[in-house]
């Protein structure tokens, strides 16, 4: 769903390693992933029924009162669509969605208090703590990640999703 638009500069999100280069394919400083990110001009830009529509399905189909399309750059993630959470970005040491990147299928962490790559987070930790977390990773046909369709839930679900659920959330996700 996403389409090719006008290129953005990367300057105000990408930093790169001290060579220049990205230390992991699909981490949030990769070079090549947040080149592709940004040459789809979809970074802050107005929200679209079609995305959020996909969040709505995406929420109401998993059971979760949060939900999100998110868009990870080296510095933030930003939400072209969400549903349950107010914030239009949130820096990096409160994404999830970042530990998705890399992951070639369907992520979940049903309990994100007992995930060492969350359990310290603001976003676990705060006022409003996340406990369930699943996301399908949103690749391009060269297979960066550029973000998540992800559904966030307020309690653990040490079962995480049903199978048709993740499915579900797979198939959107390629959307």
């Amino acid at each position: 769903m996403i389409s090719q638009g006008a290129e953005q500069s990367p300057s105000r999100d990408a930093r790169l390693d001290g060579a220049g280069n990205a230390t992991r394919r699909n981490s949030a400083s990769d070079t090549e992933r947040l080149a592709t990110l940004f040459r789809y001009g979809i970074l802050d830009t107005p929200g679209e029924e079609a995305f959020d529509g996909i969040v709505r399905l995406a929420t109401k189909l998993c059971g979760t009162p949060v939900g999100m399309i998110t868009l990870v750059t080296s510095e933030r993630q930003w939400f072209k669509a969400r549903v349950g959470f107010d914030e239009v970005e949130t820096p990096l040491d409160r994404s999830i969605c970042v530990h998705a990147l890399p992951e070639p299928t369907l992520f979940v962490i049903p309990d994100l208090t007992r995930d060492a790559r969350t359990m310290a987070n603001p976003a676990v930790t705060g006022p409003l703590a996340m406990r369930f977390y699943a996301a399908a990773p949103l690749r391009t046909a060269s297979g960066h990640g550029l973000g998540t369709l992800c559904v966030i839930d307020r309690e653990p679900r040490e079962t995480g999703l049903t199978l048709s659920q993740a499915e579900i959330l797979g198939a959107l996700g390629e959307q």
